[in-house]
């Protein structure tokens, strides 16, 4: 693991002026079930050397808004950012996308089970709220439109925010999830405790792909934005471990 660089690096490459819009080079990378854009920004000589994502569940607002504040915080970025995996999901306030699918169960892994997925309402209760996982594995095109892009971007490593577990989970307990439990106090662990079948960790595990899933604790979305400096950090390539072996 590198030494960690001096955070007064990091705050000198923050401009607070740009805050109002995201400046970064963007594409379109596929389309929600709306139509509504499936939008990627990346570093401006485009090479990438890992992948960062949120809103992958709509009801996880505050996943989005932490990137996105990081993300308008920098004026350089060393790895891909994808703000809104569910943007409809996002909209409306739903888990699920428009079809009331939850895309974190709809990924074309080999424990892909088409039961339906059951979540809690309220955090710590019981689950009694229907999604479902798709029809298939990867039927909705914007689970199909992620995996098109981990396979064309080839990350080394993809972190991915959700919340409101309060972990930080790999099951391969990498450097860079030792570094990430490390910087955010947050507990690593190999398991979240119950199966997570069609998951995108699922899918990146049985590919060797390196993927982290950051569980944001249940705080405020102004509590959450105050937990930037980390984020900065990977959005610059300063101090986190860069070898995905354990």
């Amino acid at each position: 693991m590198r030494p960690r660089k001096r955070m007064t690096t990091v705050a000198a490459r923050i401009e607070p002026q740009r805050r109002g819009c995201i400046t970064h080079p963007q594409r379109v990378y596929g389309t929600a079930v709306s139509g509504a854009a499936l939008r990627i920004f990346m570093p401006a000589d485009s090479r990438v050397t890992g992948l960062l994502i949120a809103g992958q569940h709509g009801d996880e607002p505050e996943t989005t808004v932490l990137l996105s504040t990081a993300l308008r915080s920098v004026s350089e970025l060393t790895c891909a950012v994808v703000t809104a995996v569910n943007p409809d999901g996002l909209t409306l306030g739903t888990r699920g996308n428009l079809r009331g699918v939850d895309l974190n169960r709809n990924c074309p892994a080999a424990n892909w089970q088409p039961a339906p997925v059951y979540y809690p309402w309220y955090t710590g209760e019981v689950n009694e709220v229907e999604l479902s996982p798709g029809e298939a594995p990867g039927s909705e095109p914007e689970t199909r439109a992620l995996i098109s892009l981990i396979e064309e971007l080839d990350p080394d490593w993809i972190v991915s925010l959700h919340s409101r577990l309060a972990c930080v989970d790999d099951p391969l307990a990498t450097p860079m999830a030792h570094w990430l439990a490390e910087q955010s106090g947050l507990p690593l662990v190999t398991d979240i405790g119950y199966p997570t079948p069609g998951s995108l960790g699922s899918w990146a595990l049985e590919r060797e792909r390196l993927l982290i899933t950051f569980e944001l604790p249940d705080l405020s979305i102004v509590a959450v934005r105050r937990r930037l400096s980390m984020l900065l950090e990977i959005l610059l390539g300063d101090g986190q471990p860069t070898a995905a072996a354990p």
